[in-house]
């Protein structure tokens, strides 16, 4: 019996789980076949906690999990995947190394594609650079800020290609 392909997606800090990237890469997802799904880390503030809730939905699938993550969303899918294996990872902006954070060790099995906004102020672009060259990511740096909602077509198309790409 085969898989089915599973996208579950991590929100951001600041906003929900079906904001406007989400909402849209969702029906993305869901016109090319997949299910998504994503999980509500509002009022959870601790990024172990979300990831830990979001291991304890991958364990209770067997089917092939795809990962999206957002800001505080990406290192959340990245913490996931270092404890449960997934199919692949697609991170925006991933908040990947903040002050005060569990550090993220080691390489990720997953292949992954990243995008990150020249113009973020919030998340340096240099986390998404060092995580890319580690985990031999590709890495796709858009004329944005951190929110990328400027670049959602771009996005879009990256997104298509990532579920494309078998990841």
């Amino acid at each position: 019996m085969n898989k089915r392909r599973v996208v579950l997606f991590a929100h951001g800090q600041e906003s929900g789980p079906w904001g406007t990237k989400i909402t849209a890469l969702a029906q993305d997802a869901r016109d090319a076949g997949l299910e998504a799904d994503s999980i509500d880390y509002r009022g959870m503030p601790d990024p172990a906690a979300r990831a830990a809730k979001l291991v304890a939905r991958m364990r209770e699938s067997s089917d092939e999990i795809l990962l999206v993550g957002s800001s505080m969303g990406g290192y959340v899918a990245v913490a996931a995947a270092q404890q449960q294996p997934a199919a692949g990872l697609f991170l925006m902006a991933p908040a990947l190394a903040v002050p005060g954070w569990p550090k993220l060790g080691g390489i990720v099995s997953a292949p992954a594609f990243i995008v990150h906004g020249w113009q973020d102020d919030i998340v340096p672009i240099e986390w998404s650079i060092d995580f890319a060259r580690t985990n031999q990511a590709r890495l796709h740096l858009l004329n944005a800020g951190h929110s990328l909602t400027e670049a959602l077509d771009e996005i879009r198309a990256l997104f298509g290609a990532f579920l494309s790409a078998g990841s």
